[in-house]
């Protein structure tokens, strides 16, 4: 007969295969990093009957530890906790590379750091695990119980070379999907720059502009909101949303609101939640739109601020620096087509009143010699003829000279 505890072996043994089988297939799927974080989650929480599981992953660029991905849908903190190296347990666990298991009272280790979004203090059992490429940190695992829980070690080695064979294909999926991100953020400002020398009016111009970005920044709402200065106001310029309460809301005084004051702090400012900011304007109206995170950066021609490009997503976002770099570098771009095409239409203008002055200087010879007065005399006789008949002055001037050369030839 077989005894109880070789049956424990042989179930745990059976166990730990499926695992390794799961992780190998999820290893070789080519899934996206959120399904791929998912399953991990999944497959641990119910390997170790957890009551919460968390994954935070290393961004190298700023050096910290991001709470990334986490078995509670509802977790509203996601990219937004952040710990240095070395800073609590988890922290610990990714500068030492090493697991570290609390079966009771884990809050009160002299590591622990507690975060009160997380509940920290209401979980007795902690178990972290690091998730290494090449003995490079990638990640760290948390798995949490409410209860005091024991973890076995041959538990936590499993989870160890989980972690291990993780690694790798978390750390490809990440730059792949960065790989994909940066061709989709240089195809904008490459589409962006062609629209902007085309031959498209201002508006199209505007137009294309908020859509191609919205779709790059995976935005509900994007906006450029122009500066008009006689007015200090900020007026929406072109919008892909199709709501007409958010078209159609007030205009935005210089320093009122995020976007107005961006216009006078001449840089970025981002808002986790518009409907909570103290000072946003419209928050109803926001609500209503399902806009939540705003990433609001200024449209700059010589250190003059001519407008502004708002970014808005449908749940709570933090902004990266990549973000506000690719949508900084849109509003740049708008901002050179706003005033070539400002600057086509002020040398149009010149150009015309050239023109219209050399037919009204040419009228007024002919006026002066037929009727005898002065240049001046002959001057306020063309704009009175011009007020009375609704016509600009120098359709008046050429209706005097057509007439003149009319009499000569007959």
């Amino acid at each position: 007969m077989v005894s109880s505890s070789n049956n424990e072996e042989i179930k745990s043994m059976k166990q730990e295969l499926k695992i390794l089988r799961e992780v190998a297939q999820d290893i070789s799927s080519n899934l996206e990093l959120h399904e791929l974080l998912r399953r991990i989650i999944d497959m641990v929480v119910d390997f170790t009957r957890a009551d919460s599981c968390l994954i935070y992953l290393y961004d190298t660029q700023n050096d910290e530890l991001v709470l990334t991905a986490s078995n509670d849908p509802n977790l509203k903190v996601l990219g937004r906790i952040k710990l240095k190296i070395g800073e609590g347990v988890t922290g610990w666990v990714a500068q030492e590379k090493k697991p570290v298991a609390l079966s009771h009272e884990a809050y009160k280790d002299q590591r622990f750091r507690t975060f009160t979004a997380l509940e920290e203090d209401r979980y007795e059992a902690f178990l972290s695990i690091p998730i290494l490429s090449k003995d490079e940190i990638i990640g760290v695992i948390n798995v949490r119980h409410r209860k005091i829980h024991h973890y076995p070690e041959d538990q936590v080695n499993l989870l160890f070379t989980i972690g291990r064979y993780l690694g790798s294909s978390i750390r490809t999926t990440i730059m792949h999907e960065e790989v994909l991100k940066k061709a989709h953020q240089l195809d904008l400002l490459s589409q962006i720059s062609r629209t902007i020398v085309s031959n498209y009016y201002l508006k199209e111009i505007l137009q294309l502009i908020v859509t191609m970005t919205a779709n790059v920044m995976g935005s509900k709402i994007c906006s450029i909101m122009l500066l008009n200065e006689e007015k200090d106001e900020l007026v929406i310029a072109a919008t892909q949303s199709l709501s007409e309460e958010y078209i159609n809301k007030p205009n935005l005084k210089v320093g009122q609101s995020t976007s107005g004051k961006v216009v006078i702090q001449k840089r970025p400012i981002t808002v986790l939640d518009v409907t909570r900011e103290k000072g946003f304007m419209y928050p109803d109206v926001a609500k209503r739109e399902g806009i939540v995170s705003l990433l609001s950066v200024p449209m700059m021609v010589k250190n003059r601020v001519i407008g502004v490009i708002n970014s808005y997503t449908q749940k709570e976002h933090v902004f990266t620096k990549e973000e506000m770099n690719i949508l900084q570098s849109v509003a740049n771009q708008a901002a050179v087509a706003i005033e070539n095409t400002n600057l086509t239409q002020e040398i149009l203008a010149a150009k015309e009143a050239l023109e219209a002055r050399k037919f009204i200087e040419k009228a007024k010879g002919i006026l002066m010699k037929e009727l005898g007065i002065s240049e001046d005399e002959a001057y306020k006789k063309i704009h009175k003829k011009s007020m009375d008949l609704r016509k600009t002055m120098k359709e008046i001037a050429e209706a005097i000279i057509l007439t003149t050369e009319l009499k000569k030839t007959m």
